[in-house]
């Protein structure tokens, strides 16, 4: 791989500059923060500028805040965005550090459908497939999106006398149960399945939000019994997140610090 240019990663360094604060900046505020010499500043400025990377600030001389071009060159990556792509990638990424199977899944009314999927290389592992469709309310990812819905837009799915069906002795059945339980993963932010779906098996899984902060998705490992603990349900719950906000960060969303 070849050397990197020096000016062109200080260019970066300073559009980077703007994701904090109040999304404004003047020259010596980057010479602050980037410990760079003054002329440097000023002439990376200058070029940016010209290419419409950052615009002056109305009404306050001397103070810029990024332009049109970086907000095209967004666009352009949202364009070719492909979820199931993405999610296939981290999700082989998650799966080869814990090696136990792992989903990514979307809602579709109250069901969910998993859209990528890694497969762990235990010979004893969870049995299911991309496209594979199941009740939200019996799966760690369902429960996890269907916390995510609007009170009203879930009311609207789920009612008071919706019959939830049962997909093993465990699964949730009354929907007052489950809305108590969906408030508990709101709150948590992580979904737990405790052989719900499948008597052998329990999941745990993160949300995923699209670059507007909207949950589009879930990500889950699920785990056999046998290698079930909660010590492994502390550990894996960490590795979904991280994997759920590796994806998060390829759709183009930011979290606050």
């Amino acid at each position: 791989m070849g050397r990197l240019v020096p000016a062109v990663t200080r260019a970066l360094d300073i559009l980077e500059l703007f994701l904090d604060g109040d999304g404004t900046l003047s020259a010596p505020d980057i010479v602050r923060k980037l410990q760079l010499p003054r002329t440097t500043v000023h002439e990376l400025v200058t070029t940016l500028a010209a290419r419409g990377y950052i615009v002056p600030v109305a009404g306050q001389p001397g103070r810029y805040r990024l332009g049109v071009r970086p907000y095209q060159l967004g666009s352009r990556y949202a364009e070719q965005l492909d979820l199931a792509a993405e999610g296939q990638q981290v999700a082989r990424t998650v799966a080869e550090t814990c090696d136990e199977t792992v989903h990514v899944a979307i809602l579709e009314y109250t069901d969910v459908i998993y859209i990528a999927k890694v497969d762990s290389t235990h010979a004893v592992r969870m049995v299911s497939a991309a496209g594979r469709r199941l009740p939200a309310h019996c799966t760690s990812v369902g429960k996890m999106l269907l916390a995510s819905l609007p009170e009203a837009e879930l009311n609207a799915r789920i009612p008071d006398d919706a019959d939830l069906v049962a997909m093993t002795p465990n699964s949730i059945t009354d929907p007052g149960v489950l809305r108590e339980t969906l408030a508990q993963i709101r709150e948590r932010g992580l979904a737990v399945e405790n052989r719900e779906s499948n008597p052998d098996v329990s999941c745990v899984a993160a949300p995923v939000r699209d670059r507007t902060g909207k949950v589009v998705a879930a990500l889950s490992i699920s785990v056999p019994m046998i290698r079930w603990s909660e010590d492994r349900r502390s550990e894996l719950e960490q590795l979904a997140a991280k994997g759920a906000a590796e994806l998060s960060e390829r759709l183009g969303h930011r979290s606050v610090a």
